[in-house]
């Protein structure tokens, strides 16, 4: 503990780094902020139902939880930030099949940045289309008429629908500025902050409906709490399992005013067990709205099928809709790391530097290597994936875990607070050890620097 907080005091050492940290707090807490201030002209009052709704788990409960409440509040941050991933997901995938974003993702920074515009101004059209169907929905979800007073006429709709669209903006230049000013993913932080909002709620709920009776007492909790701790240490080895391909470069003549050996030095590729990260559950969780909404549709809806699809599968934790989304997301683990993971563009990068694996020949046969060993660690990757996935709807079965609290035991919630987390403490510890402190996972002592 003593080396810990020492370590602490360390960052607070390092003035640029306690300048990135304070402003990365400050934008957090602005975003917050923002989450508990409701739209004008809904009487917050009368907004129980929709908070009920949205406690006990489900897909609102996802909702809701990646807005860190904002969703239930009908806050000014209600469509939160998903609008602008839900746009670069677009856009990426659209770069596979468009030859212009194809070049645009070839031309480094301008192209980069030109891509950016194009990502902002597909949230903003993402955002014309989820603020009028959120507030239209709100009637559906338990709001009552009478919570609108100024009524559902244009007079209110208008200005509901530009404040949810500039809150969605504002909250995406809260995160490029977290990026560029502050510590770690601007975008990822706002979503982590959200989640973690709900957790102390979740929590609480979880202990009361222990302690309360006969239904497990503390000794229960702490047998939840460490399996949790459990599963945390699962999702970090999945986030940081690397397979490293040995990679051998050439003996080489250098000049420097006279000639000397090079000898060939050996390094490694490091290839991700989850390359892919949380996008196949968001991809999977995204599809996993149709089936539910088929079965309320024409003549489907009041048919023994329809009514089979709305029921199965507006349940998150039942059999068929877990089964399915593991299935889907073992299937976009796949699709999601052939297009991140340009197998192809390695070889040719590895060929250029003279760099070879031992044992395969440079170009095509180094790709297919490539491409072979990437197909076999992705299948162990892509069950752990799912099975952390559909964790939540395990524990809920079999331990009777309370909905809510049970949205922190897997699934994307957890592989973002854990991905997040990890990558936050990369760059706290870069400047650590840029300034010659040992990092987090070390000693608090400062190293000694050898001329």
């Amino acid at each position: 503990m003593k080396k810990f907080i020492e370590t602490l005091s360390n960052i607070w050492k390092i003035e640029e780094l306690k300048g990135r940290i304070l402003i990365t707090l400050g934008l957090l807490l602005v975003y917050r902020f923002g989450a508990q201030v409701v739209l004008p002209g809904i009487d917050t009052q009368q907004l129980a139902e929709l908070s009920s709704r949205t406690d006990g788990g489900g897909l609102l409960g996802i909702l809701n939880a990646f807005t860190g409440g904002a969703f239930a509040n009908a806050s000014f941050f209600a469509l939160g930030i998903m609008p602008y991933i839900s746009a670069s997901i677009v856009v990426q995938l659209m770069g596979l099949a468009i030859p212009y974003l194809q070049k645009l993702q070839k031309e480094g920074e301008s192209g980069r940045k030109t891509l950016n515009q194009i990502t902002r101004w597909l949230t903003i059209g993402i955002c014309l289309v989820q603020a009028p169907a959120y507030l239209y929905s709100l009637g559906s979800l338990g709001v009552p008429d009478s919570a609108f007073m100024l009524g559902k006429g244009l007079d209110f709709m208008i200005p509901a629908v530009l404040i949810l669209v500039t809150g969605t903006i504002f909250a995406m230049w809260l995160g490029e500025k977290i990026t560029d000013k502050g510590i770690g993913n601007g975008i990822s932080l706002l979503i982590m902050v959200g989640i973690i909002a709900r957790m102390p709620q979740s929590f609480v709920q979880e202990f009361v409906s222990r302690t309360a009776g006969s239904n497990g007492g503390l000794m229960l909790i702490l047998i939840e709490l460490i399996l949790w701790f459990v599963v945390i240490l699962a999702c970090i080895m999945l986030v940081m399992a690397t397979r490293q391909i040995p990679v051998q470069y050439a003996r080489r003549t250098a000049s420097g005013g006279y000639e000397k050996n090079v000898f060939g030095s050996r390094q490694y590729i490091p290839l991700k067990l989850n390359a892919s990260g949380v996008m196949p559950i968001i991809f999977a969780q995204a599809i996993m709205f149709a089936p539910a909404y088929v079965g309320r549709i024409g003549a489907l809806k009041d048919t023994g099928a329809g009514q089979w699809l709305q029921t199965e599968f507006s349940n998150i934790f039942g059999f068929w809709y877990n089964l399915v989304f593991a299935l889907l997301i073992i299937i976009f683990t796949y699709f999601y790391t052939a297009i991140t993971v340009p197998t192809n563009k390695m070889a040719d990068d590895l060929k250029r530097s003279g760099g070879f694996i031992p044992g395969i020949r440079p170009g095509k046969e180094t790709s297919d290597y490539l491409d072979k060993i990437m197909s076999l660690i992705t299948f162990p990757g892509s069950l752990f994936l799912a099975v952390i996935a559909v964790l939540p709807a395990i524990v809920v079965k079999v331990m009777g875990v309370q909905q809510g609290w049970a949205l922190f035991y897997g699934g994307t919630s957890l592989l973002i607070l854990v991905g997040v987390a990890i990558d936050t403490m990369q760059q706290v510890n870069s400047y650590l050890l840029n300034r010659h402190y040992d990092g987090l996972m070390k000693t608090g002592k400062n190293r000694k620097v050898v001329a």
